[in-house]
Order: C-alpha cells, then structure tokens, then sequence
C-alpha cells in the first residue's frame, strides 16, 4: 500500500519563533517539522519536509510563498510553501538566533546580522560590529537599513547600501541598556508611514527604550550648551555680531571646502543623525524575564511576553498598558502580531501550546495544546473522523482528523492513560489508566457519564469492549487479572484470572463474544466471557508476549513476543499458521549510551504494538525503533519499511554514531557544556528536561528515545495513525502518482474512453476507465451520466469495479459541490448490487466506511447549517411580530 506522511497531531508547538503570513497562515515549528495553519479555515497540516534535527528559527518571505527554516545543526533549508518543495540547502558555520526577509521585492534577508541572497545564497555583505551574538534583527521599510539587537547589551543602526565614496558606513550605537537586547523596531511617521522617526529596544528585564532624532545631522552637538546656543559646524567660517565673515578666519574657509568634499553627502542617513533617548519604561514583571516580543508599525502597538506566563499589550509612544493577561505559569517563548494588527499569537514551548487571540473582543481564535508527556494510546471512531489519543499527562485528547485540530481535552484521570476504546455507536469512548479507574466519556456532552472501578485499586494497562458495548473488559498490571464490568449498569460482574504475569493485550473477537488476552507469562488465553467458563483455550509461547490482535473478520489472531516475532493462530482450530521473524527488520538505531553497535545490540528488537489492515490482507508492527514495518500475511514478506523521523535531536535515529564526538567523559552530546541562562532563547527540546534533572534518573539526560508505542489503521483503511515519540503521525494513501489498472487491454486507452464519451456512450466510458483504474477519467465519466440514465448506468457495472467506483464515490463526495447528483448516484448503485455488496462485505468494508464517513461530514454541516436557517428565521418572524 502505498501511504505517505499526511499530517501531525499532538503537537502544535515545540519552541522557536512563530511567523504569520498572508494575516490568516500560522506558521509554527514543530520538532523537525513546520505546521501551517489556517486560523480562517480552522484547518492544519504538516509539510511533509524534515530536517536534520528540530528546528530553531524560521522566516518567511512578505509574500508567504517562500520560507526558510534554520535547525539546530545550523542547517538551513528554502522551501516553497505552495509546492511544499525544498528548493536550496545551505550550512551556516555558527548557530542562527534570528533570521527575517527584507520587506522589498529583492532576496535580501539578514541571518543574525549576515545578509544573504537567496537563490543560489551569495554572500553579500559580514556584519562583524557586535561584540557579542546577535539577538534581534529588523529592517527598515525600504530595506536600505537594518537594525541589530546584541548580547553585547548595545542595538546598533547599519546601512545596508554602500555609501558614496568617502563616507564612512559605521552604525549608530543605541546605548544604556542593562541586559540582552531582546527585540529592536524602526517606528514610523503616521501621517508619513514610510519616515522612520524612532527606535524601539525591549531588553530582558523588562524595560523598553524609545529613541529619536533631533532632526540635526552633526555628531558634535554639546548637550551641556544652553538652551539658546547653536550646534557647532565644522567647516563653518566664524561671523561677528553683525554676521560679517571675519577676515582672520581663512583657514576654516578652506577647510569647509574640504568637508564638503568629503562627508556632504551624509544629509538623510539615519545612522548618521544624532539619536537620544526620549523615555525609558518599565514593565514591571521583575523577577521575571522578558523572553518574547513584537512590534506592529500600523497600530504602533508593543505586545511582550515574560517568562512567569504574562503577556502585555501596549500602545507607544505613550506607554499606555492596553491589556496584561496570563496564559499560563510557563514561558512565554513566541509573540507576535498578525498583518492588520487585530490578532495576537503566542507560543508556549514546554506545555506546547498555541493560542491565537483578537484583542479587540476579547476572544480565542486558536487555542491548541499538545500532550505535556509522550502518548501512549490512540484510537479511531468507527467512522474515521475522529482520533483520540491518551498520554502520560492523565489527559484524553480528542482530534478531527481532516482538520488537525483538538477539539475537546478530557482531564478526570490522576494518572497516565494507557489504552482507549471507542464504542460502535460513536460517540462514546472509554479509556483504562494507571489510577486505577476506567471511564466513559459522552462526546455529546463532553462529560464522564460512568466510572468503572475494583474493589482494591489496581493498574489498568489494557482495554476492550464486546461488538454489541454490554461489556468491558480491561487488564491489570499488578494483579494479573482481567476484569469485567457492565456498560448498563457499571457494575463489576467478573474477574478472570489465570495469567501470571501483566496482562498488556486484550481484544475482543468481531464476530463473536470470545476475549483474546496476552501476557508477559508467555501465554495468549481465550475467554469465554459471556457463558463464564473462565479460559476455553491457551496457546504457549517460548517468549513474553507483547500484544495481541484479532484480524477483522476473526479468523486470525496476531500476537508479538520478546524474541522479534510475530505469530498468527487459527483461533478456532487453535493451531499456529505462520511466524513472521521480524528481529532484523526493526532493528537500527543506535543510542548514545550504547555499549554496542545497532546490529550487535538486542535491546528493543521486538514489536509492542500490532493493527491488521481494514481487509486484513497485511499488518503493520512498531516497536522501540525508528522503523514502521508492513506485512503481508499470507505471503509472511516485508512490503515496506516506514522511518517515522530523521530527527537527530532524538536518540536512536542514528545506526552509527560519530566517533569524533565521542570523549574520555562520554558523548560529546550527553555533556551539558552549556553555560548560558536557561531564561534566553529557547530549550533544546524541553520535554527532555521534564524531570530528569535528578541524579540517575536518566542515563542519557532525558534525551528522547524514538518509538512507536501504538499504531492503528482507520476503519476505512484509507490512513492509519502512529503515536511516536515526536507525536502522532497520520500517514494516507496517495494516488496521485499511481498507475494501476484492473484490468488492461490493448484497446483500453484513455483515448478510446473519450471517444466513448464523444459518441454519447457513457455506460462504455465508464467501464473503460474503471478497467484503466485512472481516478480523474473515472470522475469525468461519472460526472458524463446524465441523472435520467444513472440507473441503468448503475445497474451495468460489474461487481469487480465496485470497490473502485465506491472509492471514487467517496471522494467525489468531499470536495464535489453536486451534492443530489452523488447521492442519486449511490442510492441507485445500492439498489442495483445490494445483494453482492451484502455477500462480500468483508472486501467492501473499508470503502463503504469512507463513502459513510463522508456523507456524515455533510449531513452534519448542513445539519448546523439548517438550524442556524431556522433559528434565524424565527427571529425575524419573532421580531416582525412585535
């Protein structure tokens, strides 16, 4: 099958800067990948673009077709967001802390005082004045200046062009700052939006400087003359009281003379006027630290954000305090205004979230949060709209998959969740977790309705519910017992022991009442639970066993031990079918404390979660590595390998580690040698540090370990979903580039499917194009049908091209404004092959959910559409009356 990566979930924000574009696109870093949001849309995808480890700084261009996007590594890539192409790789020698276009239509852009040009990245000019890194960077309107902030606690004006001959080009030093510049802005004129006609610097403990010029141009004026003296003027002959030239004062003529010759020409560059300070002002949030910061040039509005969680909103050049709210306890580690000024944006790094807010009202326009911990488990509804994930954090996380967004955070639990179910009916899910309950969930109201608990508290680590939802079963970790509650009546109604170990695997047959349970006591037991005979059958493994699963149509059963291998039963006949060895095929990635190469080592060379596809055809497997591995089941081969990450940032990507980073005290990358102040900047990667800052609580110093703790394939079996170390990754089938014919003759073209369709025979067009299998010919065909002849077209298709026409169908569906035409058309396809549809509905299964999941996605829009109709109208009639 061939998926591609889709999207990612779980995870808005990592750290970094955040950029908008376009006033409605939020572009935010997400490990080693950028997210793009649509804040009108209420819609987010993920590019399918790596880098080398997670990303530290971005930009994008003022016209938000280019981005640039710098990591860790120093490694920086140019990327074009409509294609979603990488266009040019370059290296930087030093890390980047800030990076931003010039507004002009030229390729300029300045990284950390370093001025690029960007198709083929010449090097146009080095700015080497600053004492210390640079910090900050903004251009001017015109993009002829650019103005850099420094740790060096100094903000320094340059001119980018070069100066006629004999000026000099030094910048002008703002001065008096007591910290790390944090952000520096031109302000400009408001009556002359273009005039620059003062500087904003905004340090790290919390003081803003306004600067502005006197409008005179000579460097020597002396502040300490009185109020009614003159600025002195070199080269200026000396004129007594009646303003006559003296006479003895000849050789200052000449040296005018000389002046004017060299330096006359500095008349109207801003680095060579006199700039002082007008006002310094105070935020006063000590003992915070101020960590981000924005300026709007349209509004001349100042949003800053601290690291205790507060954000402040505030008018310049008055200083006026417009807004001074708390978002969270945390960092504040990204601000920043969109185009038009309306809304504000701010990120938080180590609670990974994002919030989007319109200070004119007062309201949320985005407010996502990923999971705090790793996820653990994940599941989809019954109709594959819907993905909810349960991690380390207690938390329940529920997500639309088509738009990426959370959309309702469940958090009763009191500790990690660990296994989630959702019901038939949709609209109800359970959850297990480590505190001891497992609970439903109403996804109508958003409320836990039932709570299912033991009589002595145990761990849940394992969950499953019968076809019909009358019973729920889950597996304990330190008892090593499966207990069985009622749906109805949230009564405990058995305990089912037996194993001798915990219970990590627990399924229910579908199509009958029998619960399949592994253990690490080597054993997958069969329970009878309904009839209360306790373990009907036991099937021996020489190793622990990981996890176990049912295929769909539960002839099959599936589990993973301790040894690499996957072994499929005949769960009524109770005999061993296949075993697939999968030790080699897991295996790479070599950790930072390993004492062994990746090939020599055994740790994490085993599978701990399995999923059978929709039809059951092939199974993928995941486990403590990098690697995703497909199956085919009849045929026990590899299909394919999926590396869910290139991030160097984890541990484990890697399959050999470089021996010149290798020390007497261990990995270069294990060292913290870092010395600089945790309040600047960004973290490395913030959940590394979440805890295990405490001796011997990690070995590697919490840096993450790449894995896959589950995987599940969506009920259509159009995507499935991996929860990773980085987040959950949902992968889709791509057709885009794919040609696979049904069934190919000599005489099946697509020319003869448009002569078929020029002579007026759309039941031969659309037979041809099915036989071709190319999904665009096949879309025109349907679309050629006339409504009066959709039954009989219908009625002649034969019952192989079924599938693929559903598949179209459902399709169609999602985007295809001809609402009436596609639903006549499935209506008319279900009366002419319901019988065959019936028989087969094994094979038809995965497109039939899509094509159900999409006619529900419509239903529900124009449901919300129709009452919103309806109230409206009687409102007006309500009104009318009165």
């Amino acid at each position: 099958m061939n998926y591609r990566f889709q999207n990612l979930l779980g995870a808005p924000y990592r750290g970094g800067n955040v950029v908008i574009t376009q006033n409605t696109q939020l572009i935010s870093p997400v490990g080693n990948r950028v997210s793009i949001t649509d804040l009108l849309k209420s819609q987010t995808i993920t590019l399918p673009l790596q880098s080398s480890s997670n990303i530290r700084r971005i930009a994008a261009s003022p016209d938000g077709t280019f981005l640039l996007t710098v990591d860790e590594n120093h490694r920086c890539h140019f990327i074009n967001i409509a294609r979603r192409v990488i266009l040019h790789r370059i290296n930087f020698k030093n890390t980047v802390n800030a990076l931003k276009f010039s507004p002009d239509v030229g390729p300029n852009l300045a990284v950390s005082g370093v001025q690029e040009g960007i198709f083929a990245f010449e090097l146009v000019r080095t700015i080497a004045d600053c004492e210390d890194t640079v910090t900050a960077i903004d251009w001017s309107l015109d993009s002829k200046y650019l103005l850099l902030g420094s740790k060096d606690l100094t903000a320094r004006l340059f001119c980018v062009e070069k100066l006629k001959d004999g000026i000099l080009n030094k910048p002008f030093l703002f001065l008096g700052h007591r910290d790390n510049v944090v952000g520096c802005f031109f302000g400009y004129d408001k009556k002359n939006t273009s005039k620059v006609n003062n500087v904003y610097t905004i340090t790290r403990d919390c003081y803003i400087f306004s600067w502005g010029y006197t409008g005179n141009n000579d460097d020597n004026f002396d502040e300490n003359d009185g109020g009614n003296s003159e600025p002195a003027s070199p080269g200026t002959p000396e004129r007594d009281g009646e303003g006559n030239v003296d006479s003895g004062s000849e050789g200052n003529v000449k040296k005018r003379k000389d002046f004017d010759g060299k330096d006359g020409g500095e008349e109207g560059y801003l680095h060579k006027r006199k700039w002082e300070l007008l006002r310094k002002d105070g935020f006063m949030q000590s003992p915070a630290k101020l960590t981000a910061c924005d300026y709007h040039r349209g509004l001349d509005m100042v949003v800053v954000g601290f690291s205790n969680g507060v954000f402040g909103l505030y008018q310049m050049p008055d200083f006026v305090c417009m807004y001074l709210l708390s978002m969270s306890r945390e960092k504040i580690t990204a601000a920043v205004f969109n185009e038009i000024g309306n809304w504000l944006t701010f990120g938080c790094a180590k609670l990974g979230q994002l919030l989007v807010w319109e200070w004119r009202s007062e309201s949320y326009v985005l407010k996502q949060q990923g999971h705090y911990f790793d996820v653990n488990c994940l599941t989809y509804s019954p109709d594959s709209q819907l993905l909810a994930t349960g991690a380390d954090d207690n938390k329940v996380k529920v997500w639309t998959v088509s738009s990426g967004f959370c959309f309702v955070t469940f958090s009763e639990h009191t500790n990690a969740v660990t296994a989630l179910h959702f019901m038939a009916n949709n609209h109800c899910l359970l959850s297990a977790s480590l505190d001891g309950t497992v609970r439903a969930w109403d996804l109508f109201r958003y409320r836990n309705f039932r709570t299912f608990t033991t009589p002595s508290s145990r761990q849940f680590v394992s969950l499953a519910a019968d076809q019909s939802g009358e019973v729920i079963c889950a597996g304990t970790l330190d008892s090593f017992e499966i207990f069985v509650w009622s749906m109805k009546t949230g009564r405990l109604l058995d305990v089912l022991s037996g194993h001798g170990g915990p219970v990590h695997g627990l399924t229910f047959s579908p199509t009958n009442a029998v619960l399949a349970s592994s253990s690490w006591d080597k054993t997958v037991r069969l329970w009878d639970v309904f009839e209360g005979k306790g373990a009907v059958e036991t099937f021996p493994h020489t190793h622990d066993v990981l996890t176990v699963v049912y295929r769909p149509d539960g002839r099959q059963l599936a589990c993973s031990t301790l040894d690499g291998q996957i072994h499929f039963w005949d769960p009524i006949d109770g005999l061993l079918m296949y075993t697939i060895e999968g030790r080699r095929d897991i295996a790479g990635g070599r950790l930072m404390t390993d004492r062994r190469s990746a090939a020599n080592s055994t740790a994490g060379k085993c599978f701990t979660t399995l999923c059978y596809s929709a039809d059951g055809s092939y199974i993928l497997a995941g486990g403590s590595s990098k690697y995703i591995c497909m199956y085919d089941v009849a045929d026990q081969v590899l299909l394919r390998r999926f590396q869910i990450t290139h991030n160097l940032s984890l541990d484990g990507v890697l399959d050999f580690l470089n021996s010149k980073r290798m020390t007497d005290a261990g990995p270069l990358d294990l060292i913290d040698d870092d010395d600089s102040d945790a309040e600047e900047g960004i973290d490395k990667q913030t959940r590394g540090k979440l805890g295990y800052d405490l001796p011997g609580s990690m070995p590697n110093r919490g840096r993450p370990i790449i894995r896959t703790k589950c995987l599940r394939i969506a009920p259509t079996g159009r995507s499935f979903a991996a929860a990773t170390t980085e987040g959950v990754l949902v992968y889709s089938i791509d057709e885009s580039f794919i040609f696979d014919p049904t069934d190919l003759d000599i005489d099946v073209t697509p020319e003869a499917v448009e002569e078929a369709l020029d002579e007026d025979q759309p039941n031969r067009a659309l037979i041809l194009s099915l036989r071709l299998n190319e999904d665009s010919l096949i879309k025109k065909c349907i679309f050629s049908v006339s409504p009066l002849d959709i039954p009989v077209v219908a009625s002649s298709v034969p019952y192989r091209y079924l599938q693929r026409l559903i598949e179209a169908f459902s399709d169609l569906l999602e985007s295809c404004p001809h609402l009436e035409f596609m639903l006549r058309w499935c209506q008319e396809l279900c009366k002419a092959h319901g019988n065959s549809i019936q028989q087969n509905s094994r094979n038809l299964l995965p497109p039939l959910k899509s094509l159900q999941k999409a006619i529900t996605r419509i239903h529900q829009d124009l449901a919300d559409t129709c009452s919103s109709n309806e109230y409206m109208l009687r409102y007006l009639c309500s009104s009318t009356n009165k």
